[in-house]
């Protein structure tokens, strides 16, 4: 399905839908703790979506009513499994790490673009561990068949965090514990804090030796507990821009931040530097962005999400966007990188694009185009909203929203963008 988009205005008010990493991890936690666990506030997408079936296929007996998961049976798989990830890197990871757990054989797959994204840095940690892996030259389809035992454990930090979140998160399950090294440079630094604030959401604290170098887990158990899900900043952070490229100054986000750590939350300072007044109340946040952005210089290595809605602020910006310490973004659902440099071009903005990162320069006039996001939900959204405020735009695959937001388009219609699914 496509989307023609028109020139817009956004006024009112729009929900921050809740976020998606919580939403996972507090998913499979509660499915690690036994029965009686409450995800409260959870996101219901294609990608959250997945794990819970993850979490199902290993055994765990959920409830899903609204938007309230209750695990009434812990994972405890009894047989052999396969498990279908569609689209969620996350899923597909911490499930495998789970899966090494026990004697039985997990096979983990997902789509096409899911069968792209690189295993071999935690396959080969689980292999040390004592587990059993296959893949098919180090991406899915993979299989994984314990039990591992646990102990000391090396895995690079830059390729994905998820990889040591996974680790991190089966630790406490395993019969030794484990001690786990990050080699190199640690990417998406804060997505490790979101798993480790989980884990002690459910009553496990792990040791740090030193930040993002080492970590001990002892074994322990999982408790039972309640988890309220908060705001997503990295949906957040493409609603804002929303309302700085078409908001009339009235347009407001709503949404709790509840005090759990979310890297994406930077955002809140990048767009203050780009001279954008920012208003962050108990349940909101607004913003009054001036009549041209300004440019700088900013380093996404921790918060590589942020990539969409900082580069199609180039719109607007009336000086240079330099964007670095995203090569990661290059493995993400799509190579990043090369669709924005690609996809803005024909919007106006220059962009030279480098290993790691780009720089847009403001463009003399702005155009509306034909937006090609491959599939890539947060592309799609971004693209999206550099229509509206291109006008005459179209843009493909409107299907890959339900991802992490299956209400964006009817969010933004509401709000009064000018959005068309055909």
């Amino acid at each position: 399905m496509n989307c023609s988009v028109s020139r817009s205005t956004l006024s009112g008010g729009i929900s921050c839908p809740p976020n998606k990493s919580y939403t996972h991890r507090a998913v499979f936690l509660a499915s690690m703790a036994g029965g009686g666990s409450v995800v409260e506030g959870a996101l219901l997408s294609g990608d959250t979506l997945s794990t819970i079936e993850a979490c199902r296929r290993l055994g765990a007996d959920i409830d899903v009513r609204g938007d309230r998961v209750t695990v009434r049976r812990g994972v405890a798989p009894s047989c052999d499994v396969t498990i279908d990830a569609a689209n969620s890197g996350t899923t597909i990871r911490m499930a495998a790490a789970l899966a090494s757990l026990y004697g039985h054989t997990a096979t983990l797959t997902g789509d096409a673009s899911l069968q792209e994204r690189p295993m071999q840095p935690l396959l080969d940690a689980l292999g040390a561990l004592g587990a059993r892996c296959t893949s098919r030259g180090g991406r899915p389809p993979v299989t994984v068949s314990g039990p591992i035992s646990g102990g000391a454990v090396s895995i690079r930090g830059n390729v994905s965090s998820q990889f040591v979140s996974a680790l991190a998160m089966t630790a406490p399950m395993a019969p030794r514990g484990m001690d786990i090294t990050i080699e190199g440079q640690m990417v998406s630094r804060p997505y490790l804090d979101m798993t480790l604030a989980a884990m002690r959401r459910f009553g496990v604290s792990a040791r740090t030796v030193i930040p993002y170098r080492s970590y001990e887990i002892r074994p322990a158990r999982y408790e039972s507990a309640r988890f309220a899900v908060p705001m997503d900043f990295s949906s957040l952070a493409l609603l804002l821009s929303a309302a700085v490229l078409c908001g009339d100054g009235s347009f407001r986000v709503r949404g709790g931040m509840d005090g759990l750590p979310q890297g994406d939350e930077a955002f809140l300072d990048i767009l203050e530097m780009m001279r954008v007044a920012v208003s962050v109340g108990e349940d909101a946040v607004s913003v009054a962005p001036p009549e041209r952005l300004g440019g700088g210089t900013f380093d996404l290595g921790n918060s590589p999400d942020l990539l969409p809605p900082l580069a199609i602020l180039a719109l607007k910006s009336e000086q240079p966007i330099v964007i670095t310490g995203v090569g990661h973004a290059r493995l993400k659902e799509t190579d990043r990188i090369s669709i924005i440099s690609s996809e803005l071009s024909k919007m106006g903005v220059r962009i030279d694009e480098r290993p790691d990162g780009m720089t847009l320069h403001p463009p003399r006039r702005v155009r509306g185009a034909a937006l090609d996001p491959r599939h890539d939900h947060r592309l799609f959204m971004a693209f999206c909203i550099a229509g509206m405020y291109a006008g005459e735009s179209t843009v493909y695959g409107a299907e890959s929203a339900a991802v992490s937001y299956p209400e964006f388009v009817r969010d933004m219609v509401a709000a009064g963008g000018v959005l068309d699914i055909a």
